[in-house]
């Protein structure tokens, strides 16, 4: 942690860069030797609001060396269309990785239909055999915000044995994961959530806050403690002050306030997104080595 007055700015685009520069010799060896790794996103219908996490997953799919294919499927498809379709990506040997694109048309089963990606192919960490890993501390493929929370925290340099960490938020890909990642850890972990009576009273006590909640400004200065490591998964636009009808994106934490008081903070934009991008490239080269699954016996390190 540093001993600086200020925070640590946790810049999520330098550790991306970094993780994409340990995983490169291996992808550039993996194209060399003819099997370039292929991530596959599949997309029912058209969705603007799906665009922009596209074409994120293309420029770090380009800037990793990894093959990247959008699939889209009619509007109109049903979920037996759905799942036929990713059946035959499942049978594709050439397909290292599959991403369901969401949100899917109205009718659609999103928890099914992700579940029908194999779990080797699962770059998103969502099948209920990789959630399951997380239980024994067994990792296959994990969700990949949930990893980039726990990197950016490594990258904090707090060391979270024995340390109180609150999560805000209980989604499955998010704050569940980092929850049981943080447990395997031996940090203490309180998850807090919409129903939580008092929010401060866990929060200030943290050592370790992690907010996923997608409400901006929904942690305030008087709700963390001094010198605690702040990380901010929350993506929210709200206007902005450049003139009617302009928009800016925080997070989850009022930013200027909390990081008076925080040792370590991430910023938004710029802190867990461009991690979690890292994170499903690094996925989709691990299912191309060939993933361990969560019952194998020779697990691979978490960040291996």
């Amino acid at each position: 942690m540093s001993t600086d007055t200020s925070p640590l700015l946790l810049d999520g685009r330098a550790l991306a860069e970094s993780i994409r520069s340990e995983f490169e010799p291996e992808v550039l060896a993996m194209v060399e030797a003819g099997r370039r790794p292929r991530l596959v996103v599949v997309q029912v219908g058209e969705n603007d609001a799906a665009q922009a996490y596209i074409r994120g997953q293309r420029r770090g799919a380009e800037k990793w060396h990894l093959d990247f294919h959008l699939e889209v499927l009619p509007g109109d498809s049903t979920e037996g269309g759905v799942r036929k379709a990713l059946r035959a990506l499942n049978a594709d040997k050439g397909v290292s990785g599959i991403l369901l694109s969401l949100p899917l048309p109205d009718g659609l089963g999103t928890r099914a239909l992700q579940h029908e990606i194999h779990p080797s192919k699962d770059v998103e960490g969502v099948h209920p055999e990789n959630l399951g890993g997380l239980l024994w501390a067994r990792y296959g493929l994990l969700p990949c915000t949930a990893l980039a929370a726990l990197a950016l925290i490594d990258k904090s340099g707090i060391e979270v044995e024995g340390k109180e960490a609150v999560v805000v938020g209980h989604s499955e890909i998010v704050g569940k994961p980092v929850a049981l990642l943080l447990l395997a850890r031996n940090a203490t972990v309180t998850v807090c959530h919409k129903f939580t009576a008092d929010l401060a009273e866990h929060t200030k006590r943290a050592d370790v806050v992690v907010v996923a909640v997608g409400k901006a400004g929904l942690i305030a200065a008087d709700m963390v403690k001094q010198g605690a490591v702040v990380i901010d998964v929350g993506i929210n636009a709200v206007p902005s002050d450049e003139g009617p009808g302009r928009m800016r994106l925080v997070g989850d934490v009022a930013f200027d306030e909390v990081s008076a008081k925080a040792s370590a903070i991430t910023p938004v934009p710029g802190g867990v997104g461009p991690v979690t991008v890292a994170m499903l490239m690094r996925n989709t080269v691990l299912a191309a080595r060939g993933m361990p699954r969560p019952d194998d016996p020779g697990q691979l390190p978490l960040f291996a």
